[in-house]
């Protein structure tokens, strides 16, 4: 998933879209809070999901999960 931390909850320059892996429904209850790929963690209320990247992306998310890659999908230019 792709979520924004809302206005006020941070400054403006560190609202970054963060990349959070969906909980898995199978699991029951959501957990209490998501951990992005980055390590920061969303408490209830304080992102918005988002459709896609708006604005600024965290790179240290995107960083990990293109680690994550398997190494066919990782083309060097």
């Amino acid at each position: 998933m792709v979520v924004r931390l809302r206005r006020g909850v941070v400054g403006e320059t560190r609202r970054v879209c963060h990349l959070v892996p969906a909980p898995d429904p199978a699991l029951g209850t959501p957990p209490r809070e998501l951990a992005a790929l980055c390590g920061e963690e969303i408490l209830p209320g304080q992102a918005e999901l988002l459709s896609g990247f708006t604005g600024m992306p965290c790179e240290t998310c995107l960083a990990v999960s293109a680690r994550n890659l398997p190494p066919r999908l990782v083309r060097a230019s």
